[in-house]
C-alpha cells in the first residue's frame, strides 16, 4: 500500500494539471474542474455507477434505466459520456463527471451511497478500498481484465486483492477475464457467467444529418475508432481499392477526433483531399469524421466497417455497434479486448480477419455489402437477454426507498 501511496503522489498532480489543460483548451469548464477535484454532490442513498466513456454507459443503459426506480449517480471520465447519459431523461438519475481517486473524496462518496457499480474496467483504489471500508456493496458489471492488465495488477497483487476481493458480485465481459480477476482475488462464488453488456446494443434511430445522407452504402467504407498507426494502413488500403472501385468513398472516424487536425495533414501528405465534418465541410471522397458521439449516423451508411484498435495494439474496439447496424466487419488481429465474439465470428465467417494494407484493400471490395455476412454475424453476435442479470444486481444492492 505505501508503493500505491508513492505512485499517487506522482500520478495524481500529473492527473490535475491535465485536467486543468483541459479547461484552458475549452474542453471542460471551471465548474468541471471543481468536480473532478471535490467530487460531486451525492443523491441521498443513491447507488454510484462509474464508465469511463461514452461505450461503456451506452452499453449499461438498459441496466442503468432498470435501476432508476432509485436515485442513481452516474459518473463518467468524459463530459461527452456525460452529456450522453443527461441526455436520455432518465428519472432519478444524476449524470456528471467522475472525480479523480483521491482517497478524501472516495471516502467522503462512500458514506453518501448505498453501492458502487463499476463498468467494464475502471478500476481506481482508492474509490474501491473506500467503499469497501464503508461496508457499501460493489458491483462489477462487464468486467474485463486482459492478461496484459492482469500482470500489471499482478505487481501489486495486494492492492488488487484488497480491491476485489470484498467485491459483491462480478460479472465478466469474457472467460479470460474470469481467469484473471479470480487470479488476482475475487472469489469466484460471486463470479457469474460471462455477458458482454455491449452485446445488449440496440441501434439508434436518431435522424441522419444531411451529410451522413448524401452517402451511398454500395459504395462506402467506414474505418471506425482508429488509432496512430491505423489511419496510414487504412489510405494505403483505400489507394489500392480504388483502382478496382474508382468510386469508393472512405469515412474515416478516429478514436480520438482531437488528432482532426494531424489526419488531415496525414490525408494530404497521401494525395488526398479531405473534407472535415468538424469544421462544417460538405463530405467528399474521404470524409473525415473528426466527432464524437455521432459514430452510429456513419455505421448507417456503411456498407463495410473496418474496426480500428486492431491493427495497431489496442485489443479492439466492440464489434457490436456495428452489427447491429448490419455492416459487414473486417478487423486486425489485435482483438484481445473481445477475444470471445471475434473467435466466433471468425469461425462462423461473421467477420474477416486482416494483416495489412494489401489484406485491408482486398477486404473492402470483396465484402462491400456483403450482407450475407452481415447476417451471419447479426446470428452469431445476438442480443443478449439481460432481465435474468438485472434480477441478479438487484438482489446484490438494497433495496430502493419507498417513495
Amino acid at each position: 500500500m505505501l508503493l500505491l501511496r508513492l505512485i499517487y503522489v506522482i500520478l495524481l498532480p500529473l492527473l490535475v494539471l491535465g485536467r486543468v489543460w483541459a479547461v484552458l483548451r475549452g474542453r471542460e469548464s471551471w465548474g468541471d474542474l471543481w468536480t473532478r477535484l471535490r467530487g460531486p454532490a451525492v443523491p441521498a442513498g443513491a447507488v454510484w455507477v462509474h464508465g469511463a466513456s461514452v461505450g461503456e454507459v451506452a452499453s449499461a443503459k438498459p441496466i442503468i434505466e432498470a435501476l432508476s426506480d432509485r436515485p442513481l449517480l452516474v459518473t463518467v471520465n468524459t463530459t461527452t459520456g456525460r452529456d450522453r447519459v443527461a441526455s436520455w431523461g432518465m428519472a432519478h438519475v444524476t449524470a456528471t463527471l467522475a472525480p479523480l481517486d483521491f482517497a478524501h473524496v472516495a471516502r467522503r462518496m462512500a458514506a453518501q451511497t448505498s453501492a458502487l457499480v463499476v463498468l467494464e474496467n475502471e478500476l481506481w483504489p482508492m474509490r474501491m478500498r473506500a467503499a469497501h471500508a464503508a461496508k457499501v456493496p460493489v458491483v462489477m458489471l462487464g468486467a474485463r481484465m486482459s492478461d496484459r492488465s492482469a500482470r500489471a495488477w499482478g505487481r501489486f497483487a495486494g492492492v488488487a486483492a484488497d480491491m476485489l476481493g470484498p467485491v459483491g458480485l462480478v460479472v465478466p465481459q469474457d472467460t479470460g477475464s474470469a481467469r484473471n480477476l479470480v487470479a488476482l482475488g475475487v472469489s469466484s462464488d460471486r463470479m457469474l457467467a460471462p455477458v458482454a453488456l455491449k452485446a445488449a446494443y440496440v441501434a439508434e434511430t436518431r435522424e441522419l444529418p444531411a451529410e451522413a445522407e448524401g452517402f451511398d452504402r454500395a459504395r462506402t467504407v467506414l474505418a471506425a475508432a482508429t488509432h496512430v498507426g491505423e489511419e496510414e494502413i487504412v489510405l494505403d488500403a483505400f489507394r489500392t481499392a480504388l483502382e478496382t472501385q474508382p468510386d469508393l468513398r472512405l469515412i474515416l472516424a478516429p478514436r480520438h477526433p482531437e488528432r482532426g487536425a494531424a489526419l488531415c495533414d496525414l490525408i494530404t501528405a497521401k494525395g488526398f483531399a479531405p473534407t472535415q465534418r468538424s469544421a462544417g465541410q460538405e463530405p467528399g471522397q474521404i470524409y473525415l469524421a473528426d466527432t464524437l458521439g455521432e459514430m452510429p449516423f456513419w455505421y448507417r451508411v456503411a456498407g463495410v466497417v473496418f474496426v480500428g484498435g486492431s491493427l495497431v495494439d489496442k485489443g479492439g474496439h466492440t464489434p457490436f455497434e456495428p452489427i447491429a447496424y448490419g455492416c459487414p466487419l473486417l478487423h486486425g488481429p489485435s482483438v484481445r479486448n473481445f477475444a470471445d465474439i471475434y473467435g466466433a465470428l471468425d469461425a462462423g465467417n461473421g467477420a474477416v480477419a486482416v494483416a495489412g494494407s494489401d489484406d485491408l484493400a482486398s477486404a473492402m471490395v470483396a465484402h462491400l455489402g456483403d450482407d450475407a455476412m452481415a447476417n451471419r454475424a447479426s446470428e452469431i453476435a445476438a442480443p443478449v437477454d439481460l432481465a435474468p442479470l438485472i434480477a441478479q444486481i438487484k438482489a446484490t444492492l438494497p433495496a430502493p426507498p419507498t417513495r
